[in-house]
């Protein structure tokens, strides 16, 4: 992995954590679902003018000459923007990854609906500012908010597209650019989509340079993404427009295909959601006797508050027993913290109990619990990026004490979504089956590469301290189990600290 790609993925990655992280769309970005870029765009208006697109740096002028020559009449640059927008196209991946992530400001120069539509199937309401007007008011339960600088397609009579457009901007659409030079101050933004040859973007950054004036030096770095290019002319440019770019704070990140953007922000993605710690357990009993059952309870609810001291969110799903625990040390923290925003330490799902239909057989409402049951874990673990797996027990009909199903089920749901698992195989029971497939495998459930295997053996070593049965039942007759406990915690948090590691990736 590039350095630049490493430093992007640790101070990007922090900001989504800090909530102080922002998006600003090109075309590009839409480009892949099928939609048309500026060149695209302007290609017929250019022809009827007589001008070859391609061989255009200024579309803003192009887009001005065909207004001038019609004597001020927009109708067909404002069909063309209707004919070339509205029309079903499919999200790309790139747009589901940035809506999924906690980001609450989306920037765009893009008069499409797709920024929208991918942050409505992330299960978010989008706040859409298409006009200055709507920048007055704030919607209800709002998730983000989406700046639409240019307009929308909806309202292509006020779309930015011309020179007249860029000249009477201030006048028109000035509060923008007073929202956004106080959000290129206070977040950290990601540039996607764009070109160096795009105008939104010449436009955009130098009106907010002259907006910040001498505060443009205390602007945070931001980032680019941008391919690179092979020819020798176009790749001296390149450099040189990398380097302008600087002065506005922004810190291009060279990829050799766009195929690269995708696979950069799925890693950025998974390095966010390893913040996130799934706690997965269930016990009918902790041990055969439960002669011990007051120093489990202490195992996970100090486990629980060692995991949220290290500034982890935690997840679960409140499984028999261990979920009222793990609750119960989340609150305890939070009150020995004298902090009161639950929400920012713990994430509860509990399973719903009963059937949803009546009237139906006692083989239907098992199925059919098992379903829903199946789906509710699908979307428990969907925010986690590491999961932890405790004890893992249950009663069968004959009430015959038994290994979870359902906590196996837990561990393949992770394993499919990148989660990286962590089995505490001494606690024993299913717990300590996930264990043994982990260890006996390891590189299956955490491959490694050329920049992640040395955090990959420290892992390993690790994992195989937290493993032993045997040793925890010896351990906790003695009277020196705390000791023994804290080495476990320990090794447990290690484990998550190099997954939140960019080396881990």
């Amino acid at each position: 992995m590039k350095p630049e790609i490493k430093e992007f993925l640790r101070v990007y990655g922090q900001a989504l954590k800090d909530n102080n992280a922002a998006v600003f769309a090109g075309a590009g970005l839409s480009k892949a679902s099928g939609f048309v870029d500026w060149k695209g765009l302007m290609r017929e208006i250019a022809a009827n003018l007589g001008l070859d697109v391609d061989q255009e740096t200024d579309l803003i002028a192009i887009a001005q000459y065909h207004i001038n020559e019609r004597l001020g009449n927009r109708s067909v640059i404002n069909q063309t923007i209707i004919d070339h927008f509205v029309k079903n196209v499919d999200l790309t991946e790139n747009h589901r990854i940035l809506a999924r992530l906690p980001i609450s400001s989306y920037w765009t120069t893009n008069y499409d609906n797709l920024i929208e539509e991918a942050i409505k199937e992330a299960g978010k309401t989008p706040d859409e500012k298409k006009i200055s007007d709507n920048l007055l008011t704030t919607l209800s339960k709002r998730d983000a908010v989406v700046y639409k600088m240019h307009g929308d397609v909806v309202q292509p009579n006020e779309a930015v597209i011309a020179k007249e457009d860029y000249e009477t901007y201030e006048k028109k659409r000035g509060a923008y650019s007073m929202v956004l030079q106080s959000e290129l101050l206070s977040k950290t933004f990601l540039f996607v989509g764009f070109s160096f040859d795009d105008p939104n973007l010449i436009y955009t950054l130098a009106r907010i340079k002259n907006l910040l004036g001498e505060k443009a030096s205390l602007l945070r770095t931001h980032y680019f993404f941008i391919k690179k290019e092979d020819d020798c002319n176009k790749a001296k440019k390149q450099e040189l427009k990398i380097k302008d770019l600087n002065r506005y704070g922004i810190k291009a990140l060279i990829v050799d295909g766009y195929e690269e953007i995708t696979i950069i922000l799925k890693k950025l993605n998974e390095f966010y959601k390893r913040s996130n710690v799934f706690i997965s357990g269930a016990a009918e009993c902790f041990e055969e006797d439960n002669q011990n059952e007051d120093k489990h309870k202490l195992f996970v609810h100090n486990l629980t508050k060692k995991i949220l001291s290290n500034q982890y969110k935690i997840i679960t799903g409140k499984g028999k027993k261990v979920g009222d625990i793990v609750i119960d040390g989340t609150l305890h923290y939070m009150f020995l913290t004298d902090y009161r925003h639950l929400d920012e330490f713990i994430k509860m799902r509990p399973f719903p109990l009963e059937s949803v239909r009546e009237g139906i057989s006692e083989k239907e409402k098992k199925e059919e619990k098992k379903q829903r049951n199946t789906k509710y874990r699908d979307e428990m673990l969907q925010e986690a990026g590491v999961a932890i797996f405790v004890y893992g027990n249950k009663k069968d009909k004959n009430g015959t004490i038994k290994n979870s199903s359902g906590m196996e089920e837990e561990f393949n749901i992770a394993l499919e979504k990148g989660i990286k698992p962590i089995p505490i195989g001494a606690t024993g029971y299913m717990a300590n089956e996930l264990w043994i497939k982990v260890i006996n495998d390891f590189e299956k459930y955490y491959p490694s590469n050329d920049d992640n295997k040395t955090t990959m053996e420290e892992i390993k070593n690790l994992m195989q301290k937290i493993g032993d049965d045997n040793k925890f039942k010896e351990k906790i007759n003695q009277e020196d189990y705390n000791t023994y406990f804290d080495n476990i915690y320990d090794c447990v948090t290690e484990i998550i600290k190099k997954l939140n590691t960019v080396n881990s990736l």
